[in-house]
């Protein structure tokens, strides 16, 4: 089994809200659940925030001690990777290490999407190439306002806020995102992310998320070995990082 510094995978999966494109391994959120988030909530303490919903690759950045560790969304060192868009990564994590410790607590990590590399989407960012999204100790999320005060104000980029307050239908999110969303999408956007927190005696805790990706979204089709073409890089440095040595 291959090596994981925090004995677990970095992110894990986000359920499906009705009508959203799926894969073999996903699954739909409940019905019930589902209305909460887009048609009506169940109190007045229920909180709705929507994310545009990016199409690159899960990573996150660790902070165990002092020590920050680029990870891959199933908890393996980015450095170690074959995929170079994933060492890339981690070279970029410890090009900005001391921003990434001026925020992160030990026992933390930042989750988002790096977007160098094309999935399915192209980019044409303007800004730089990585998008947070969450911030995590073990399996507990922060909530959305303390991401945003935590990362936002220290220059991290965070998904466009399409809403955030009453519950939202599909529909209405879609709209407002238009073509390009927020971050310069040159291909239709995937989708958003939906954020139902709740408030109750001991403050603010993050209950679910669950996605919408548009049915016609292909997952990976620029990729070269699903297109037969050349990568699309959004991002590129000049010198990428060299291959792992093979043992």
């Amino acid at each position: 089994m291959a090596f994981r510094p925090l004995g677990r995978r970095a992110y894990g999966s986000i359920p499906h809200l009705p009508g959203s494109r799926t894969g073999p391994a996903d699954r739909h959120l409940s019905p019930a659940l589902a209305r909460t988030l887009t048609q009506r909530a169940r109190d007045a303490r229920d909180h709705v925030v929507v994310l545009e919903k990016l199409d690159g690759s899960c990573v996150a950045a660790a902070r165990v001690g002092d020590s920050l560790l680029a990870l891959g969304r199933e908890g393996q060192l980015a450095a170690h990777s074959a995929n170079e868009a994933r060492r890339l990564w981690a070279t970029w994590v410890a090009r900005h290490a001391e921003r990434f410790l001026a925020v992160l607590r030990p026992g933390e990590r930042v989750v988002g999407e790096w977007l160098a590399l094309a999935h399915g989407t192209r980019y044409a960012l303007p800004h730089e190439p990585f998008v947070a999204f969450d911030l995590m100790r073990d399996e507990a999320r922060s909530p959305w306002r303390e991401v945003t005060e935590r990362l936002g104000n220290a220059g991290f980029v965070l998904p466009g806020l399409v809403h955030e307050g009453a519950p939202l239908a599909v529909e209405a999110v879609m709209e407002r995102l238009g073509g390009a969303g927020f971050h310069g999408a040159l291909d239709p956007v995937e989708g958003a992310v939906w954020r139902l927190e709740r408030r109750d005696a001991q403050g603010v805790r993050v209950e679910l998320l669950a996605k919408y990706v548009r049915p016609d979204k292909v997952d990976g089709s620029l990729l070269p070995e699903n297109s037969g073409r050349p990568a699309h890089w959004n991002w590129r440095p000049e010198a990428p990082p060299p291959p792992p040595e093979m043992s």
